[in-house]
This record gives structure tokens, C-alpha cells and sequence, in this order.
């Protein structure tokens, strides 16, 4: 039976809600963890099987993608960072963190990032309609389900500094780790 001494978060939302940005600074202050893009390593891996011209953007084989996230899931201490959580097995998953934005801001967000207006208007919904919360709460433990606002800098910082002290308290509770069994 196998077990990991660290613990695998998901980080997910709705595109341009800060996925990236709390990723990336969560694993500068937590240098034990690593930070996993996944549309980076599904690229970099060769999961990518097409694109969706209408949706300007790539489609991942799910199967492959968890093929090649398994062996970095087993030994603990990774940051997923996606816009979905629910193809992650449960048991790699110690805490899934939905960041939530006002739908304004997004809106701005994503418009910067020059996506098409019908990209922007698809993910505004998904933010209204909860979509990735619901999808979180629905494949996953509530307990280990967190929804954290992220508006500015400010909430980047809090968001992060909550997080690290979750980890630090992990850590703690849990000094033989964890199995990798379910």
C-alpha cells in the first residue's frame, strides 16, 4: 500500500478567475509543493487529442492526462491547477479550492485576455450558475471543498496566506502522511 507525505490540491474556477496566480504563489510560499498547469502539462505530455475551433481551445484526453498525472499524484504535494476538478479521483484529492469572482470583474478579465465575446459570455454563465462549485461539491467530500472570492490583490494574498496555513496544519495532523488507496 502506498501513501504520500504531502497533500494534492486542486486549485479550479472559472477561466480568469485566478487560478494561475494562486497557484503560482501558493508554491513560492509552500516550496514542498509542486505547481501543476494543467493545460501546460497536457500539452507537454501529449494529451491533447484536437481543438475546439468554437471554443478556441484544445481538447484533453482525460484517460491519458490521468495516466501521466498518476505516478506525480501518488507521491503527494501537488497543486492542480484547472478550470474543472471532477475527472481527479477522489482519493488523490486532499483539498479542493473553487475560486469564485464577481461577475464584472471576470468579464474585464477575460476581455483583456482577448477572448471572443462568446468565450467571455460562456464563462460569465459558468460563474453565475455556480457550475465548477456545484461540480466540486458533487465529486468530492464538502469537507474538503472551499470556495474563496478572488477580486484583487488583496484577496490573492488572504486566499493564499489561508491556504499555506491549511497545509502547515496538514502537515501537522498528518506526519506518517496518507494512503494512496481509497
Amino acid at each position: 500500500m502506498s501513501s504520500r507525505l504531502l497533500p494534492n490540491i486542486i486549485i479550479t474556477g472559472t477561466p480568469g478567475c485566478g487560478k494561475t496566480s494562486h497557484a503560482s504563489q501558493l508554491a513560492q510560499q509552500c516550496p514542498e509543493l509542486t505547481h501543476i498547469n494543467v493545460s501546460e502539462f497536457a500539452k507537454t505530455h501529449n494529451c491533447i487529442e484536437g481543438i475546439d475551433e468554437s471554443r478556441d481551445t484544445s481538447i484533453v484526453d482525460e484517460d491519458k492526462l490521468l495516466d501521466a498525472l498518476e505516478p506525480l499524484a501518488d507521491k503527494g504535494g501537488l497543486i492542480i491547477d484547472w478550470h474543472c476538478c471532477e475527472i481527479f479521483p477522489e482519493r488523490w484529492i486532499d483539498l479542493v479550492i473553487v475560486l469564485t469572482c464577481d461577475n464584472t470583474v471576470l468579464y474585464d478579465r477575460l476581455e483583456k485576455r482577448g477572448y471572443k465575446q462568446s468565450k467571455i459570455s460562456e464563462n460569465v454563465e459558468c460563474e453565475i450558475m455556480q457550475v465548477l462549485l456545484t461540480e466540486a461539491k458533487e465529486n468530492y467530500d464538502e469537507n474538503i471543498v472551499i470556495q474563496l472570492s478572488s477580486e484583487n490583490i488583496d484577496s490573492l494574498d488572504e486566499n493564499v496566506d489561508r491556504v499555506t496555513q491549511w497545509f502547515n496544519n496538514w502537515k501537522s495532523d498528518h506526519p506518517e502522511g496518507v494512503s494512496n488507496e481509497y
